[in-house]
């Protein structure tokens, strides 16, 4: 288990990812449409995305904690079963809603509800799927194996609301049976391919962890305040809030910089998150095929993320502001992949679940935070959340500096962490 290459059954893990985040993604895509026909306001549509964004990160922790004592394939069944429950309950819900609309607070509750605890299950995948690759992959290998993961996400991130835009221009509702069909094809993956593991696959280090693979009987878990997760939950939350800003910016940013119509302004909106999600595939492949220590890739993805978020703060004509943000999607997407191999390198083998758990809910708290602050920004100018996003970045990358500087002098002393 020292490379990816030794440990096939990874595929199955990058594939739940794809289709795991194709399907939260689906429900963004047709969120809009959902709630003008019910006759909901727009603001309960960003009250059902907080609502999941909260238990989220309240939950991803200890799906990951819980995957740690009995094991990634039972917890990753077990919530992707309710995950596809839900989605089924939610498709047939809103399909006899759209149908014979039911009372406001009625329709409020299902929108919201079945939101709600489709971020509550869907909060296992990302934790326990990074665990996994944690637990079969050697540390100096673990950059590359989690940039396969990083870009199954980001496919998925992409596909998800272009499958389900094309299905709803037919149907509203079948696009979210659609959605619910995803996490039923992870289940069938996971079931047939994917063999039950445990922290550190219960035989002492095989992944190459610290030692003292089994916990302490009474041993209290990982706090938020354990110092060898300092850098990586600043760096998550840091790649996060970039990410939140720009989704909840770039809209009225082309608008107001370029004085386009409103149709013109959603397309030139969607070609820059185009160029973002291109610059993550693109960072993410390169990762595949170069072994770096995931320092290294989390000093370069912060300074080019920052350098574009920088530039995007200041550019006014279309053509160089989509090459910044295609270079800030560069950046981050090297910054996901280093932070998730360097969570799983700091911590021992029986830690691996609820460390990338603790990675996963900073995450939701970047995804509720970020909007607010972002729009709050824009507010004073259209550039001012990009100079926050740059300046959370540059504090990142002195971060990593110093982060390798303390390595290289604790190996120098011949001291180890």
């Amino acid at each position: 288990m020292s490379s990816p290459s030794s440990a096939p059954q990874l595929w199955v893990l990058n594939a739940v990812a794809l289709v795991g985040t194709m399907a939260i993604m689906a429900f963004v895509a047709v969120v809009g449409p959902v709630v003008r026909i019910l006759g909901l306001e727009d603001w309960h549509a960003g009250l059902s995305l907080t609502v999941g964004g909260v238990l989220w990160m309240l939950a991803a922790r200890r799906w990951g904690k819980l995957s740690d004592r009995v094991g990634r394939r039972r917890v990753l069944l077990i919530s992707l079963s309710a995950y596809a429950i839900t989605y089924v309950v939610m498709a047939l819900s809103v399909d006899m809603a759209l149908t014979s609309p039911p009372a406001i607070a009625l329709s409020l509750l299902i929108l919201v509800g079945s939101r709600a605890l489709v971020g509550l299950f869907y909060a296992a995948v990302p934790a326990i799927t990074a665990a996994s690759v944690a637990d079969q992959v050697a540390p100096q290998h673990r950059a590359s194996a989690m940039a396969k993961l990083g870009a199954a996400n980001a496919v998925g991130l992409v596909a998800g609301p272009v499958v389900a835009g094309w299905i709803a221009l037919y149907d509203i509702a079948w696009s979210l049976y659609a959605a619910a069909l995803m996490p039923v094809l992870a289940l069938v993956l996971i079931a047939w391919k994917l063999p039950e593991t445990y922290a550190g696959n219960k035989s002492g280090n095989k992944a190459g962890n610290k030692p003292g693979a089994e916990p302490t009987p009474g041993q209290p878990g990982l706090g938020w305040r354990d110092p060898r997760l300092r850098l990586p939950l600043f760096a998550v939350f840091t790649a996060m809030i970039a990410v939140a800003v720009t989704q909840s910016t770039v809209g009225f940013l082309v608008l107001d910089r370029m004085q386009l119509s409103l149709s013109e302004g959603a397309k030139t909106a969607g070609y820059a998150l185009t160029a973002v999600g291109s610059g993550l595939i693109l960072s993410q492949s390169m990762m595949m095929r170069v072994t770096w220590p995931p320092e290294r890739w989390l000093l370069l993805g912060a300074v080019l993320a920052g350098s574009g978020f920088g530039a995007v703060a200041l550019l006014e004509s279309a053509v160089p502001m989509l090459a910044a943000f295609g270079l800030a999607g560069i950046g981050m997407g090297m910054v996901r992949p280093a932070v998730q191999a360097l969570t799983a390198n700091c911590v021992e083998a029986h830690e691996q679940g609820e460390a990338a758990g603790m990675v996963a809910s900073m995450q939701g708290l970047s995804m509720v935070v970020g909007p607010l602050a972002g729009t709050l920004l824009y507010r004073i100018s259209p550039g001012t959340p990009y100079v926050l996003v740059l300046i959370l970045l540059m504090l990142l990358a002195v971060a990593v500096w110093r982060y390798q500087s303390a390595e290289v002098s604790q190996r120098g002393t011949g001291v180890t962490s």
